[in-house]
């Protein structure tokens, strides 16, 4: 395959998905049956995306092991050992996800093997490391979007625990206060994740009568009775205390590095990430947590959060800028007529139409795809330019060259 291929993508139906946002992206019957989260552009071996090549729907997994130099270009080929290095989503959340962080790179390999020397299955309950590889992603709003990201101020924990927190968790605040740094932090975090079942029943239940009462003044305090109201006896209501609320404006993102815990609340958005499915949970959720091997990973820095904007690289286009070197996210973006030529360093790239219409050139081959909202295309390398004509708004996936 040497041009440009309309895709074909896999909906994951997930419980906290939305029932609309996805199908009226896809312009699928609306509301769905049930509950769709994520749909999945990249060639993740869990559901690789079908590529039309030559009137035929090939896996993008098969394209690239028969043409990895002229689907990836040689650079990331050789990199990334014959493997697309990033996975696009759009993510459709109506209920929070599961608190959880992702694993370095070193972790992860570690992981991997470790839980392959045991013979515990892929598909196990318990398997905490999917693959072999890290997991940087970046989300960029597409409505406002609630999500939690990374341990706040150790100051502004205890400020807030002291507001909703009965007698009965005071030791652990003491000794908290009283070495309020990272060491501290850790162990006040394992503390409250290891508590007693009962006494930890005992623990949510006051703290989020003490936080009904301060939520109409908070958001913080609402989000606690909201998770509440979700995950009744799960101690990860507490999230919204000791990590950072964020609500991202529609074109706003953020970058999210290994060993940051987070989840995302509510809403819909692009999510660009290293291609893989580590991760390890903390909380609000009925899968797996492993409490012990999510403290390994864990960064229990304080975080101030750096909300991301799209920064002009060419005519019509934005990138968002992050340290990743897997993935690159772009938005492509004229209300009144996109004409945009694309650069002839590239690898392969990933479109997807988010709004309006736009016809995608393969300038040397004079071969034309129409893209419409919902609709996407994968751009071999072996593309050396192309064009985009029309209007609207386009997210590009992209590796850094």
């Amino acid at each position: 395959m040497k041009t440009i291929g309309l895709l074909k993508n896999t909906v994951q139906e997930y419980a906290w998905g939305s029932y609309t946002a996805i199908p009226e992206l896809l312009g699928k019957d609306s509301p769905s049956n049930r509950p769709q989260a994520e749909l999945w552009m990249g060639a993740h071996p869990k559901a690789p995306s079908m590529v039309n090549c030559e009137g035929k729907w090939i896996s993008l997994i098969e394209l690239i092991e028969n043409n990895p130099i002229d689907i990836l270009g040689k650079q990331v080929a050789d990199r990334y050992s014959n493997r697309l290095p990033y996975l696009l989503k759009v993510l459709a959340a109506a209920k929070p996800l599961s608190i959880q962080a992702h694993p370095s790179l070193k972790q992860a390999s570690a992981g991997f093997e470790r839980e392959n020397r045991l013979g515990i299955p892929l598909n196990a309950f318990n398997r905490n490391y999917k693959d072999d590889n890290h997991k940087p992603e970046c989300i960029c709003a597409l409505t406002p979007f609630w999500a939690l990201n990374g341990f706040r101020r150790i100051s502004v924990i205890l400020s807030l625990m002291e507001k909703i927190c009965p007698q009965n968790f005071k030791k652990e605040l003491d000794d908290f206060r009283n070495q309020p740094d990272h060491v501290g932090l850790k162990r006040f975090f394992n503390d409250l994740m290891t508590m007693d079942s009962n006494r930890q029943k005992l623990l949510i239940d006051d703290a989020v009568k003490n936080a009904q009462k301060l939520s109409g003044h908070d958001q913080v305090f609402e989000w606690m009775v909201n998770l509440h109201n979700e995950y009744q006896e799960d101690i990860g209501i507490f999230s919204p205390v000791i990590l950072n609320l964020i609500c991202l404006e529609p074109g706003q993102a953020m970058f999210l590095p290994a060993g940051e815990l987070h989840a995302y609340l509510d809403g819909v958005g692009i999510e660009l990430m290293a291609n893989s499915d580590n991760v390890l949970r903390g909380g609000l959720t009925p899968k797996h947590v492993d409490v012990p091997e999510l403290l390994k990973v864990l960064n229990f820095e304080e975080r101030e959060i750096n909300i991301l904007s799209a920064q002009k690289s060419s005519d019509y286009e934005y990138v968002y800028l992050t340290p990743a070197d897997e993935f690159e996210l772009s938005v492509i973006i004229d209300n009144k007529s996109i004409d945009y030529t694309s650069s002839e360093k590239r690898s392969i790239e990933i479109i997807l139409c988010f709004d309006g219409e736009a016809a995608i050139n393969d300038i040397g081959k004079n071969v034309s795809v129409t893209l419409v909202r919902g609709a996407s295309c994968v751009i071999p390398a072996s593309v050396e330019r192309y064009g985009i004509k029309g209007k609207g708004t386009l997210y590009k996936a992209s590796v850094p060259v």
